[in-house]
């Protein structure tokens, strides 16, 4: 599709991608390293007699945005399936820069609520368009690398623009950030407009066709996957600020490297995912959200010291990154032809996952269980998660079985049935 596309012009096009996706991996997690400040200035009544409560209702934040992707992703990529990709990264970026500005100026809770909740609509739809067209630009047999491109710019944000944007915001206020985060995006749409090339969209697809993905069981529950699985990281992460500094006792000055390491081990997990996952997805699941419950088990044990709190989070990022590029990957292919539902769909899933591990960890931080009290939560989820993984294998191996010997000739052994693991 892009074969005679210059390399120069096609490296440009996939860092503008991946641009778009570093600024929504900071607005999507730089709320994590300011939520005491955020609670401090839009609740500071509750805060000044009881904080933990006060930073559990700022996790709404995060729990909005979230909210605003699961809504957004599918219905916006269903919608917009037949315009050209082209066209569709361009109108979700003009909406982060507006949604974005609105978090940086609106006063009160309630607003910045709603304005968060915008600014996750656009969230699916960019980066299942971007991660179609990197599949497409890195060409075939790379699919997983090319997904893996786009979430480099996820990582990046979370190794280089969650850490600034912790320091940012506690020098200038948290809303400086959310200002920068705005102007990242008008860069983004700026690179986007200059590098993509245009093409006409495909006329065929349409709502009614892409939202046949949603009657596949096997779509249904590598979104379970996600939702479920994945929640077990955000459980800890959107507390990570309270954590360090309640339970493991480190400075606002050392969050930010505590964030890098996070973000370091996104980065190689994702690279190692996309290469699994270019082998066998199935594999790269149970290896990865497997990983995460082993992980968030020894946060448990080991965060109250500074050495465990930067391991097990070192290796909750590793195993996070491979997750979401393994589940992306599997979401592509049972989701086909439904292709730009299939790909939006992935951030669904990954977000309902941080509503739901937001949720639960403020619920139990907020009932005076303690701030390591959403890792258990995120343990249990992750492990549920790989129950999940587990019946789709089985499921899928079943009705592998199933076509092979309904399409067996009469009287005809069949010698082998094809399990597609991915």
């Amino acid at each position: 599709m892009f074969d005679t596309l210059p390399a120069a012009r096609r490296r440009f096009a996939l860092v503008a991608l991946a641009l778009g996706a570093f600024g929504i991996g900071i607005a999507e997690f730089v709320t994590s390293g300011l939520l005491p400040n955020i609670a401090r200035d839009l609740d500071g009544a509750t805060y000044a007699v009881d904080p933990a409560s006060a930073i559990a209702s700022a996790g709404l934040l995060v729990s909005a945005y979230a909210l605003g992707v699961v809504v957004g992703a599918p219905a916006i990529a269903a919608a917009t399936a037949h315009w050209p990709q082209k066209r569709v990264l361009l109108l979700m970026l003009a909406v982060f820069v507006v949604a974005n500005f609105a978090v940086a100026l609106l006063p009160s809770f309630h607003l910045v609520l709603a304005a968060r909740f915008l600014s996750g609509l656009p969230h699916g739809a960019f980066l299942g368009t971007a991660g179609l067209l990197a599949a497409s630009l890195m060409g075939p047999g790379k699919r997983g690398r090319g997904v893996a491109f786009i979430a480099a710019g996820l990582t990046l944000a979370t190794i280089v623009g969650v850490p600034l944007g912790s320091i940012v915001g506690g020098l200038l206020g948290w809303r400086a950030i959310f200002v920068i985060i705005a102007g990242i995006f008008a860069l983004a749409l700026v690179a986007v407009l200059a590098a993509i090339p245009s093409r006409a969209g495909n006329p065929e697809a349409g709502i009614r066709s892409e939202l046949r993905a949603f009657l596949l069981p096997q779509v249904w529950l590598t979104v379970g996957m996600g939702a479920i699985g994945f929640g077990g990281m955000f459980a800890v992460f959107t507390y990570i600020a309270p954590i360090a500094s309640n339970v493991t006792g480190i400075g606002d000055g050392m969050l930010p490297w505590v964030l890098v390491v996070f973000g370091l081990g996104m980065t190689g997990g994702s690279v190692a995912a996309s290469r699994v996952s270019d082998l066998s997805v199935a594999a790269a699941l149970l290896v990865f959200l497997g990983g995460m419950a082993l992980s968030l088990a020894g946060f448990v044990l080991f965060a109250a010291t500074l050495a465990g709190l930067l391991v097990f989070t070192f290796l909750l990022g590793i195993f996070a990154g491979g997750s979401s590029v393994a589940i992306q990957t599997r979401l592509m292919d049972v989701a086909a032809p439904s292709r730009a539902v299939g790909a939006a769909l992935t951030h669904s899933a990954l977000n309902l996952g941080n509503a739901l591990g937001a949720y639960l960890g403020g619920l139990v931080i907020a009932a005076g269980f303690g701030y390591l009290s959403p890792a258990v939560i995120g343990a249990a989820l992750s492990l549920i998660g790989v129950g999940i993984v587990v019946v789709a294998l089985l499921l899928g191996r079943r009705a592998a079985v199933s076509a092979s010997t309904a399409h067996a000739q009469p009287g005809q052994m069949t010698a082998q049935t094809v399990f597609d693991s991915r």
